[in-house]
């Protein structure tokens, strides 16, 4: 089974200008709390999640409504084809400590996978998805947490 056959492929995604304003009310209104940044072209340049905007945005004080996401996202973004073989996945977020993964392809963003599709995929063994969600989980100081 390929990556394709599982991920999310209506991504909401914001530019670097975006404010970092806008960016909390997509996720509240979207109910997601991760969006990936492209560039006009749809290329991945960043990712943003609701952790980055408390811990980059509310904690040093910056405004909100001023302040362009690209100051606040995570630029060294793990990325997954859509034909990788879906039992990849486990062991990328295992290996990054990550929950979602932007599917890029030709260099353009063409959906999400998180441990969510992961679960809910019958050909995903549950053990494999709580081994997953351990590994995550681990406190690993060699590790960078980009969520």
């Amino acid at each position: 089974m390929k990556v394709r056959e599982c991920m999310c492929n209506k991504v909401e995604c914001v530019k670097p200008e975006t404010s970092v304003s806008d960016v909390a009310k997509l996720m509240l209104n979207k109910h997601i709390g991760c969006v990936p940044v492209c560039n006009s072209n749809k290329n991945l340049v960043g990712l943003v999640t609701d952790r980055d905007l408390i811990l980059r945005t509310l904690a040093c004080e910056k405004d909100i409504k001023q302040t362009p996401i690209s100051e606040v996202m995570t630029t060294n973004v793990q990325n997954i084809n859509p034909e990788a073989d879906i039992y990849d996945v486990p062991k990328l977020m295992c290996d990054c400590q990550i929950r979602r993964i932007p599917v890029v392809e030709n260099q353009k963003l063409v959906g999400i996978i998180t441990i969510g599709d992961l679960f809910r995929n019958k050909n995903i063994n549950p053990n494999e998805i709580t081994t997953t969600m351990e590994g995550i989980c681990k406190c690993n100081n060699n590790s960078k947490n980009a969520e």
